[in-house]
């Protein structure tokens, strides 16, 4: 343990200042519902964007980055598609514009403005979203928990923390018993603070967050200058072949048996699965989780699409400084780190976060990183919590129980939400064995039943609520059946994989359920197109609203957007690859880098940010 007293005073100090703010900002947040759970949609698009970034830097994701760039050195780049992080390009350039016309405080709310308010399709299909939505939430609450018991556990040895615990805890539920300490942080300044508490606490977070990583990145850099990384061939190119082809036998036996368990070794497979997944994924917006939240909160669908854009410029950067700085430490001095990183099955890639920072951070800088990372665990945990809460109190309280109830009672009823959500959460963390089990079930088995339903329903106006239930549904019961029977051992391979087959299942719901009921009602349809004015196969509902209305102007800009899209995934990676070529001296292919990302920036000045005000 090398934590001193410095670094155990800012960790001290940022825990104190977030109880603090929960505090003061409590009468804010409790003058009505919007303001709890939307921040009053008052606050700026950068402030909301940094929040978002914030979130986003969770971590156990963080952990997981870690060791995929350990092991797969610039290839690793690629790996996040299977979120996919492209997402926030598609919400960027045109997703976000059309979601926050809805004017909705919830996902479930605005199938309201989709499908209307009354039929029985309508009350299944909010059902079944607010089902996937809480159990999405939940799910990422697990996955954060299980990082921050394995991040903890190196710094803060149980056997110094035993002798002040006055109960017995097994040595299996140590990790647990530390993120239920800092889970109960979370919850009372996200709870008390409602969505005005967790931006400002965002904001402070990624603050220290920036410093930590560039002094990271700074100390690598000194480190390995002039000195050589003990990596495979092909380690530094971000380009691959039919096969990873990333030999680590002769040089650490274990990271070439890490690649054969992920199963990426036949990488374009891999590649083109993830790239058909993530375009679909993109296609269906937001998840109903704390990146929508954040996009109905903004001011303006302007500001919406500014924001989502944001993100990406704020996040990537300065998140891989991070990464590459651990893994060049790691690479340069495994034999001083090896011995943290084992355990009984093997090396343990997950741990070479931690383990890095504890032996090469110095005073100080030790505490920011850690505070940073303790902070990006607490962001996490409140963003998805207060999407929960809103899940609970505003589409099942508020439509089954008390939909008269007063300011007071909603307020009251978000703490019990809250509450609820964190211990089922926690719960279910005890659970979970690693970060990558629940990271690969999230985001390739349950979002296989979310992508089908959610994708048509901005892009085809015969899709109904009927037909939004049936394609939940069709997906949603096949990929928790995934889950148990890999638990079982009765399935082996990717999540991933499997994919095709859920997103294929949820299709045919989508369309069978669809055409198994009448249209959604013509006043609603012809409402939701004049407000979101979205493209795709919407043409019988514009020849109606043209007859109504002659001077209304349909969405064009179909081509428009798809060019930004692809412009803004290949800005995206040099995002990415940036710090990483700064850190390992690489000067040509840096200077590469800058110059296309400039080409890049000046043509969506003109084909996207010039043209925000005429497309909102």
């Amino acid at each position: 343990m090398k934590l001193q007293l410095p670094d155990l005073v800012i960790i001290a100090a940022y825990l104190l200042t977030m109880v603090v703010i929960g505090w003061v900002l409590r009468k804010k947040a409790r003058l009505n519902k919007e303001n709890y759970l939307l921040g009053g949609k008052s606050l700026p698009w950068y402030m909301l964007g940094l929040s978002d970034a914030s979130d986003m830097f969770d971590i156990s994701g963080t952990m997981w980055m870690v060791s995929l760039c350990f092991v797969y050195g610039m290839k690793s780049i690629w790996i996040p598609w299977l979120w996919p992080v492209f997402n926030q390009v598609f919400m960027m350039m045109y997703l976000a514009r059309w979601l926050r016309r809805s004017n909705a405080t919830t996902g479930a709310e605005w199938l309201a403005t989709r499908f209307g308010t009354t039929g029985r399709g309508v009350r299944s299909s909010h059902n079944i979203v607010v089902a996937f939505a809480l159990l999405s939430c939940l799910g990422f609450m697990a996955y954060g928990f299980v990082g921050l018991g394995k991040f903890v556990q190196i710094f803060i040895p149980w056997d110094i923390v035993n002798p002040y615990v006055p109960f017995h805890v097994a040595p299996e539920y140590v990790p647990h018993f530390y993120g239920i300490i800092f889970t109960l942080f979370a919850m009372f300044y996200s709870i008390l603070g409602g969505m005005h508490s967790i931006v400002l606490g965002d904001v402070i977070k990624y603050g220290i967050m920036t410093i930590a990583c560039i002094s990271i990145a700074v100390i690598a850099m000194m480190r390995l200058k002039g000195g050589h990384l003990n990596v495979p061939r092909g380690w530094l190119n971000p380009f691959f072949g039919v096969r990873l082809d990333l030999d680590w036998r002769t040089i650490l036996p274990d990271a070439d048996k890490k690649i054969d368990s992920d199963g990426y070794s036949l990488f374009s497979v891999f590649f083109m699965m993830m790239l058909f997944k993530g375009v679909f994924a993109s296609l269906a917006g937001p998840t109903p989780n704390y990146d929508m939240q954040k996009a109905l909160s903004t001011r303006s669908p302007q500001e919406a699409s500014k924001m989502s854009g944001f993100v990406s410029i704020i996040l990537l950067p300065v998140r891989y400084c991070m990464i590459i700085g651990l893994t060049v430490l790691a690479l340069l001095y495994y034999n001083q780190v090896s011995g943290d990183l084992q355990t009984g099955g093997g090396t343990d890639f997950e741990k070479i976060l931690p383990a890095t920072i504890n032996a090469f951070l110095p005073v100080g800088i030790m505490g920011l990183v850690l505070t940073g990372l303790l902070g990006a665990f607490m962001g996490t945990f409140s963003g998805t919590l207060n999407a929960a809460q809103a899940y609970l109190v505003n589409d099942i309280y508020l439509k089954y129980v008390n939909p008269r109830a007063s300011t007071r009672k909603i307020i009251s009823m978000n703490y019990v939400a809250g509450l609820l959500v964190v211990v089922t959460g926690v719960a279910l963390g005890m659970f979970v064995k690693d970060v990558n089990t629940v990271l690969q079930w999230i985001v390739s088995g349950l979002y296989g039943g979310y992508v089908a339903a959610n994708m048509l329903k901005w892009h085809w106006w015969r899709f109904n609520a009927s037909g939004f239930y049936w394609g939940m549904l069709a997906g949603i019961i096949p990929a928790i059946a995934l889950a148990v029977l890999k638990s079982r051992g009765w399935l082996h391979g990717l999540d991933l994989y499997y994919w095709p087959i859920l997103f294929v299942l949820s299709l045919a719901g989508s369309i069978l359920g669809s055409y198994a009921a009448p249209p959604t009602e013509e006043a609603v349809l012809l409402s939701f197109y004049r407000t979101v004015r979205p493209w795709g196969f919407w043409k019988p509902i514009h020849e109606k609203v043209v007859r109504e209305d002659p001077f209304f102007k349909g969405n064009k800009n179909f081509r428009t957007d798809i060019f930004n899209i692809s412009l803004g995934m290949i800005g995206q990676l040099c995002l990415t690859i940036l710090p990483m070529y700064i850190v390992l001296w690489l000067k040509g292919p840096l200077f590469i880098t800058v110059a296309l990302l400039l080409i890049i920036c000046l043509i969506l000045k003109k084909t996207w940010w010039d043209r925000l005000e005429e497309t909102t």
